[in-house]
């Protein structure tokens, strides 16, 4: 398979004047690897509706050929957490979900190389993703607390198998950071380096045998899947969504001041 640049949904030729820099996620071939890039440095890669929209389709478009897919971010990080200008409806919060189930539900290998922070949606996409690669000092963390947010139990669940039941609990609760090195340590990240030795990997990934890497995966994915969703914890998230200190929260952060949280 040759290799082309994707743009968005669509194949776009350079003739037409597009403009790499305009598109949030583009989609591009190496054989049979398929890099997928967050292209919002203005915002520091935050998703939004639009870039979760384009990484459903992109989705679609890898299934049937990509070995691996390599998902990345652009300087200055992978992906700085969801774009708090537009997280209020009910639509981006489905997206949102629908994009994390989406890596798990391919059947190829995904990968997360990570330079720079990995922050809230950013360590939900890279626990999405099958393995890690970072650069050592990327931080991780999920910081919804500060936001009087809460996220799903598909990604407290995640966190926990992924990297361990004590982090989850400080990111979540505590909301602490911890650096690509020191989840490596411990088994979260699973190799320290740029996106060149990504590639690398990735390519080296790409030569094993595709049924047997659908199969394990799904097999991995099965085990997960057994978790029973709490109805008591949906009706407390929910409930953080709707509240008066997830407005202050999102609020206080586009201020960059301290949020005034009232429990209310």
């Amino acid at each position: 398979m040759g290799s082309h640049t994707v743009f968005g949904m669509v194949e776009v030729s350079r003739a037409k004047g597009a403009s790499r820099e305009r598109i949030p996620v583009t989609l591009e071939w190496r054989g049979t690897v398929a890099m997928v890039t967050l292209r919002r440095p203005e915002r520091r890669n935050a998703v939004d509706l639009e870039s979760l929209v384009l990484l459903q389709a992109i989705h679609d478009q890898v299934r049937e050929t990509a070995r691996v897919v390599v998902l990345t971010g652009v300087a200055p990080a992978f992906c700085a957490g969801a774009d708090l200008t537009g997280v209020e409806g009910d639509e981006f919060g489905a997206a949102l979900g629908a994009v994390l189930r989406g890596f798990t539900e391919l059947a190829c290998i995904t990968m997360a190389s990570i330079d720079g922070p990995a922050l809230g949606a950013g360590t939900q996409l890279a626990l999405a993703c099958d393995l890690r690669i970072a650069t050592p000092t990327s931080p991780f963390g999920i910081p919804a607390a500060k936001l009087g947010l809460a996220v799903d139990q598909w990604t407290i669940e995640r966190a926990s198998r992924e990297f361990g039941w004590s982090v989850a609990r400080h990111m979540l609760l505590g909301v602490g950071n911890y650096s690509a090195e020191q989840l490596h340590a411990q088994g979260g990240v699973h190799r320290l380096g740029s996106l060149a030795d990504a590639l690398e990997w990735a390519e080296e990934l790409s030569a094993l045998a595709p049924i047997t890497v659908a199969a394990h995966k799904r097999g991995l994915e099965a085990v997960a899947e057994k978790l029973v969703v709490d109805e008591k914890f949906e009706e407390l998230r929910m409930k953080a969504w709707a509240s008066a200190d997830a407005h202050e929260g999102r609020t206080a952060f586009l201020e960059k001041r301290k949020a005034n949280f009232t429990g209310k």
